[in-house]
Parts: structure tokens; sequence; C-alpha cells
């Protein structure tokens, strides 16, 4: 019975050393980087309540695991100030690891029937794709 326990009083050693190397390699990894950037600018029609808006909100925040590119994804409401003040309610900010990806967020089921349930609450909407410089 002693070289069955010998063997496994190295094998534990090995295997602790083998998964914090793992981890060590998955912090270090560089990650391929973010390349662009898409902002969504909501207006809503007069009369449309805090409460659809919110709904919108989150709504299109639940969309960001449709597409597996998108790296990140905030929104808030527009603070008013000067003369800008009444052109958008909401903004979307989305970004991608690459163009296709974003494309294929345009694209994919999920907002076009969010697009289709919501454009009749919204009175513009501004959307465009950025280069992101580093």
């Amino acid at each position: 019975m002693k070289p069955k326990n010998k063997t496994i009083g190295y094998l534990i050693p090995v295997f602790a050393l083998c998964v914090f190397m793992l981890v060590i390699y998955g912090a270090y990894v560089p990650h391929k980087p973010a390349e662009i950037q898409r902002v969504v600018c909501i207006k809503f029609k007069p009369g449309t309540t805090p409460e659809a808006i919110d709904k919108h909100l989150r709504d299109f925040a639940s969309m960001k695991n449709a597409v597996d590119d998108v790296v990140a994804y905030s929104a808030g409401h527009v603070q008013k100030s000067g003369a800008n003040e009444n052109q958008f309610d909401v903004i979307h900010y989305l970004t991608f690891r690459t163009k296709e990806g974003a494309l294929q967020y345009a694209s994919n089921a999920d907002h076009k029937a969010f697009v289709q349930a919501n454009e009749g609450k919204w009175a513009n909407v501004l959307e465009m794709n950025s280069n992101i410089e580093k």
C-alpha cells in the first residue's frame, strides 16, 4: 500500500502546480482588443412614460447576450444642457471585438424583434459605428 500512497503524495502537488499555472496563464495572456464601438441615440415620442423608457433600457441591455462579439455595453439617460436639450433621451454604447460582430448584431433576429416592438415609441434614432483608435 505504501507505493500507492507515495504516488498520490507526489501527484497532489503536481496537480496544484498545474492549476496555479493555468490561472496565471489566463490572467496574463493578452486578449484580442475591441475594434468597433456602436452608439445608438434614441428620442422617444412625447407622452412616453418613464416606466416604458426604463423597460426599453432593460430590454436593450438584454440583447447584448445575443452576439458573442459584444465586449461591453452601457447606457444612460442624456443629460440636458444647452441648445441640444431635446435632441435625444437615451444613449446606448456597444463595443465589439470585430467589424463582423457589429454587422452580426445589426442583423440579429433579437435586435430586429426589439426594433419592431419599440419603433412605434421612437421619434428619432441615430446609430453610428466607429473605429476604436489606440
